[in-house]
């Protein structure tokens, strides 16, 4: 890791326009949340519903999102990224600088609020307080990680991310049973679901489409393969841009 690096990266992602959404978005979470409260006195399962379908289908990728594609696509656009590439900072660390300041912003904007949430919402003994915080932890990494990479490797990571984020996780990793074998949502789920008791999993719909064992292999392939693919295009973006 590069301090320095990751402060420019703290400042840039932050200082943006973009950064009023990281707080408007979990303020709008936790908001229904507190509807949801209200509307359903406490019921543990209008509170999954909420957690389960809207935090973790829709919100939790659009704000990783919004956090990965930050950190270093407006850099790549604007052809800024070639200055740091000629500083005498190897170019994984530089990746790994930029993806540790997008993960902890993750944690503190995302997964945090998230598990408040259920809290908020309704629980019981913060069951599902800590089996959605686990879910959400291990998807924003994942995800947080895929647009990370997803930036280096095109400028147009932010329509080609609103379109996995929507549409494969959203919809189609929710609801299509082939689809949901190869769905960040669905692997993240497989955890919680373990943490949880069988009869409360079913009964407030925390359920998998895979297993715990497939369900965190194929987060760890995820992450481990999209950083290194991000890295390996890093090593190459100095030539491009000279081109």
């Amino acid at each position: 890791m590069n301090p320095v690096v990751m402060q420019l990266t703290v400042r840039g992602l932050l200082g943006r326009r973009r950064s009023l959404l990281l707080v408007i978005l979990p303020a709008l979470l936790l908001g229904l949340a507190g509807l949801t409260r209200w509307g359903s006195h406490a019921d543990v399962g209008a509170s999954a519903g909420l957690v389960g379908n809207f935090a973790l289908g829709t919100l939790l990728p659009l704000m990783c999102l919004l956090i990965g594609t930050g950190v270093i696509g407006p850099e790549i656009d604007d052809g800024s990224i070639v200055y740091l590439l000629n500083k005498p900072v190897p170019r994984r660390t530089i990746l790994l600088s930029k993806l540790a300041v997008a993960l902890a912003t993750t944690l503190v904007f995302a997964v945090l609020p998230i598990a408040a949430s259920a809290a908020v919402a309704g629980d019981d003994h913060f069951k599902l307080t800590g089996a959605y915080g686990l879910a959400a932890l291990l998807a924003g990494i994942a995800y947080t990680t895929i647009f990370v990479a997803l930036s280096v490797l095109t400028r147009n990571a932010v329509i080609i991310g609103l379109l996995y984020a929507l549409l494969w996780e959203g919809v189609l990793g929710g609801y299509v049973p082939g689809v949901k074998d190869v769905s960040v949502r669905q692997w993240a789920l497989a955890p919680a679901e373990h943490l949880l008791d069988a009869a409360d999993a079913a009964g407030w719909g925390v359920t998998s489409a895979v297993s715990v064992t497939v369900g965190v292999t194929m987060l760890a392939v995820v992450v481990l393969g999209a950083g290194w693919i991000a890295i390996g295009k890093l090593k190459t973006l100095r030539l491009a841009a000279a081109e």
